[in-house]
């Protein structure tokens, strides 16, 4: 049944309420927000027998710890912050049951930025524009437009469908959390002089510490460099690499401004945002160049995995 179903017990470094975010509100000023890994957010809930847009948590660099009110069917999905159960090591991108009373632990993370809790039934949540995501920059959506607290009390909004425990999503249909990101040449690429346009896509990036949901800021040695920086502002989309007159990169994320005037030379490829969504600062990533085509190619791979959950 719907009610309680979760105590934190420690809330890790930053935990949040997610869905996939809310679509029809840039023009608006308003972001998508949402999960940063949309693909693990939704397939934790396919795994569990939710909707793919129902509310998941986010726990970012250091899980929290959660005891069951009552029997759960959970899964665990992103980076792999090692999920424990009474202190035995649960499964990741598998769904398992936990008792009334049982404690579930993501402390230990051995890869990745991000991971994601389903609970099956979804989580209730305070909605804003038709999304449950967290936007903590004006306090709305989530658990009152804020992180996870201990002592909070987290409740299911429906019923547990028929799902059981051992769905899994095998390996190689997971996205590859790797710090290569496919990445398009974007509208303003030009700006670029020649140098930094071919080093674009050669040479290393480091993630800066200033790095948040908005976007990663990224280091690089040299700094790229500009023929101008001014243009009028236009619209934004997740995935847009914009390069300010420092020359250092932005790469904007789930909670992106939604229009600005930095140059966009690139635009990393839907299929891998995933990936981008698991970088921690000091991680190094670097742009491969694609075709539109061969991103469309991969992001059809991605939904066939997804898909392939729904007729397990």
């Amino acid at each position: 049944m719907s009610g309680p179903a979760l105590r934190v017990v420690s809330a890790g470094l930053l935990t949040t309420v997610q869905d996939l975010g809310r679509t029809r509100h840039r023009s608006a000023g308003v972001p998508p927000g949402g999960a940063m890994d949309r693909f693990s957010a939704a397939a934790a809930n396919l795994l569990v027998g939710n909707e793919e847009g129902a509310a998941v948590l986010e726990a970012t660099v250091t899980g929290p710890e959660l005891v069951a009110e009552k029997p759960l069917l959970v899964a665990v999905t992103g980076g792999d912050f090692l999920p424990r159960v009474n202190g035995a090591e649960a499964p990741l991108w598998t769904s398992f049951e936990l008792g009334s009373g049982d404690h579930l632990q993501l402390r230990e993370r051995r890869g990745g930025a991000r991971c994601y809790v389903a609970v099956a039934g979804g989580l209730r949540a305070d909605r804003w524009l038709g999304s449950a995501a967290t936007y903590l920059l004006v306090g709305r959506g989530g658990l009152e437009g804020r992180s996870l607290r201990p002592g909070d009390l987290l409740e299911t909004a429906a019923e547990r469908g028929g799902a059981g425990p051992g769905a899994t999503l095998p390996p190689e249909l997971r996205p590859e959390y790797r710090g290569e990101l496919a990445a398009v040449p974007g509208p303003q690429v030009n700006r670029l002089l020649p140098e930094s346009r071919r080093r674009l896509f050669q040479q290393m990036f480091h993630v800066l510490h200033s790095s948040d949901r908005m976007g990663y800021r990224l280091g690089a040695e040299p700094p790229l460099e500009l023929r101008s920086a001014d243009l009028l502002s236009f619209g934004l989309a997740p995935g847009c690499i914009q390069v300010p007159p420092s020359g250092e990169p932005i790469l904007l994320q789930a909670d992106h401004q939604t229009a600005g005037g930095y140059p966009v030379v690139a635009t990393v490829a839907r299929a891998w945002l995933p990936a981008a969504a698991q970088l921690l600062p000091g991680n190094e990533v670097r742009f491969r160049r694609a075709t539109v085509e061969a991103s469309l190619a991969e992001w059809r791979r991605l939904r066939r995995s997804l898909e392939s959950l729904l007729s397990a």
